[in-house]
């Protein structure tokens, strides 16, 4: 995956090497809800392949391929014929030929094409479908698949010759000196689909980020690029939105990784939040028992110390966390009133399921207690009591309770002591026993969530605890220079590859720079910002999930995961969350105001970022190379907090 060009605009998107050329090899082809429409598509003019020079995305769900073609009318060693090649997500492709000749040439144009009309998990799987046989339709070709699904290529203009047996388009071309010659492709299906992102329903603003930094402005693009290319539709109507988690193993249901992202962009409005916690809430469990108002999930790999994990579990635990949130940057009412029962449904799990300390594991007996868990569980309790609080509705104050309680439970219970200074334990068994593992996971310790006047929430550690966490998410065994690693470089079982065992994930690594900036420790936050900003680059800011964890050397390069997602939906989020972290926007639209907290040290000079929104409304804020904000445009009415 790490090498694929691929073009997205959910539910299509294509993949190919940087050549352009689909030869029906792996992942290659055109792709519409989860099917393979076309797997070969390949030109050959005069008789020859073109010679790739370059192939890149100039959109999250376009891409350019351009090459040369050499025959013997050239006069020398220059090429006189140039093939571009713009590949759109939805199924089309423009072929433009061009000469530099000084003379008339004429040449046949020839594309091969085929499918197998398989579905991309047997495709990923290593099963795709047999070739399937066409047949000349209108201007191009179609082929069936047994279950009465097909697929057709038509071209414009049409082909002078048309071979089903082979596949064939051919075309006579006859170029004058400095003339040009177009030919589109349109792949269709069955079943045409219109992108998400292409219609009303898109939810995010044009937002734009600039500054002093040159990766500023193409990070944010991309990003928010990347955002919309995810974007899925549930069956509620243009509001019902939510991200796909990414591309290409995880374009399904809404997940946790979804609902994280909705949270990170709350900068982008509310409108994304709501349709990812609408469509999570209409999977709750309902009816009586333990499992009542748990949001399902599947399984997640955990590292080489511990059983996979439940993301429906971390789902359950995120939702009256972002529903607080979302209501902090102005949630309109109607979307908070119809939300709010399904947040009460995940809290009353909480209060079913933690364990008789209070402290919540995994499912199933003998299930471990994960650190990252009890911050999720105590990000929830805080959070829902605002939120219980503000509705007017019963339990706030007994879920602060609750909070107290997990704080002084968790510093006695997953503390690990050492000479140096302490650590928090990865997880704890069953039986008491301590997995003093250092991962990137702790992070979420210092993630508390926003309340009300600017302020978050109280931890799960205390200051001199907090502050040994922070130099250890500094220090070189989890802070590889690229990113944070998802397991110290020096504990059992690290693997720079692995998903949770040494692998920079971008998701714990914003989590990081945000908790740490704003418990007061910028300078390790921005060592960590800089790391993921350089790596970025290096992937023409198109952020993957993960990479490996390889610690940074002079003159190196991040080197890429060649399974990890991209794009993939907390990496397009955190594009965005990162840079917004920098002017610290702390809103409180109930309350009418919103607080600035940037970075005081600037680390990438002056940043300006407009298009956000606060209320509902447009909003801008500038922050200076001295760390100084100021809001350049917001609501009426909006007051700046202290």
């Amino acid at each position: 995956m790490h090498g694929a060009i691929v073009c997205v605009a959910l539910p299509c998107l294509t993949f190919s090497s940087g050549d352009g050329q689909l030869i029906g090899e792996g992942l290659d082809g055109f792709y519409q809800s989860g099917r393979r429409l076309l797997a070969r598509c390949r030109l050959r003019v005069a008789g020859r392949e073109p010679v790739a020079l370059q192939g890149r995305l100039v959109a999250s769900d376009r891409a350019r391929f351009v090459a040369v073609v050499r025959t013997p009318a050239d006069r020398g060693p220059d090429p006189e014929l140039s093939v571009e090649r713009i590949r759109d997500a939805q199924g089309t492709e423009r072929i433009t030929l061009r000469s530099s000749a000084p003379g008339p040439r004429r040449f046949p144009l020839e594309i091969t094409l085929g499918t197998d009309l398989a579905e991309l998990a047997a495709i990923s799987a290593g099963r795709p479908g047999p070739a399937l046989p066409a047949v000349v339709h209108a201007a191009g070709l179609r082929w069936s698949a047994p279950d009465g699904r097909y697929a057709t290529v038509t071209a414009d203009p049409a082909p002078t010759t048309a071979l089903a047996s082979a596949g064939l388009l051919r075309w006579d071309v006859e170029l004058g000196p400095g003339a040009s010659h177009t030919i589109e492709l349109r792949i269709r299906s069955d079943r045409p689909v219109r992108p998400t992102g292409r219609t009303g329903g898109d939810p995010l603003p044009e937002a734009a980020a600039e500054g002093d930094d040159s990766r500023v402005r193409p990070l944010f693009a991309a990003s928010a690029g990347d955002l919309r290319a995810l974007l899925r539709r549930g069956p509620g109507g243009p509001a019902d939105v939510y991200l796909a988690a990414g591309v290409p193993w995880r374009c399904g249901p809404p997940t946790a990784e979804g609902l994280w992202a909705a949270r990170m962009v709350l900068p982008l409005g509310t409108r994304l939040a709501a349709g990812t916690l609408r469509a999570l809430a209409r999977t709750q469990v309902a009816g009586s028992g333990a499992d009542l108002g748990l949001i399902p999930g599947p399984l997640r790999d955990a590292g080489p110390h511990l059983p996979p994990s439940c993301t429906g579990i971390e789902a359950t635990l995120a939702f009256p966390a972002v529903l607080a949130e979302a209501r902090r940057w102005g949630l309109p009412e109607r979307d908070l009133a119809e939300l709010l029962p399904a947040a009460e449904r995940c809290l009353r799990w909480l209060r079913t399921n933690a364990g008789d300390g209070g402290l919540l594991g995994e499912p199933g007996p003998g299930g471990p207690q994960r650190a990252e868990t009890q911050a999720h569980a105590h990000r929830a309790a805080l959070l829902g009591a605002d939120l219980l609080e503000a509705c007017g509705r019963p339990g706030a104050d007994s879920w602060r309770e609750w909070a107290h309680g997990l704080r002084l439970r968790f510093r006695e219970a997953f503390w690990a002591d050492d000479r140096t200074g302490g650590r928090p334990a990865a997880a704890r068994t069953s039986d008491g026993r301590l997995l003093p593992y250092l991962s990137g996971g702790a992070a979420h310790l210092l993630d508390t969530g926003l309340l009300g006047e600017g302020a978050y929430a109280q931890g799960l550690l205390d200051g001199v605890r907090t502050e040994q966490l922070a130099r250890l998410l500094g220090a070189p065994d989890l802070d590889s220079g690229w990113g944070l690693r998802g397991l110290g470089a020096r504990e059992p079982g690290h693997n720079p590859f692995g998903h949770r065992a040494g692998a920079v994930r971008v998701h714990e690594t914003a989590v990081a720079v945000t908790g740490l900036a704003v418990a007061g420790y910028e300078k390790e936050a921005a060592s960590l910002l800089g790391g993921v900003l350089d790596a970025a680059e290096s992937f023409g800011h198109r952020l993957p999930e993960m990479y490996a964890g390889k610690q940074r050397t002079a003159g190196g390069v991040p080197v890429p995961h060649p399974a990890a997602c991209r794009p993939a939906a907390v990496a397009a989020a955190a594009g965005v969350h990162l840079l917004a972290v920098l002017a610290g926007v702390r809103p409180d639209a109930p309350g009418g105001t919103v607080a600035l907290r940037p970075f005081r040290a600037a680390p990438l000079g002056a940043v300006r970022l407009s298009g956000l929104r606060v209320a509902e409304q447009p909003f801008a804020v500038r922050v200076s190379r001295m760390g100084l904000g100021m809001v350049e445009e917001a609501a009426a009415g909006l007051r700046l907090g202290t």
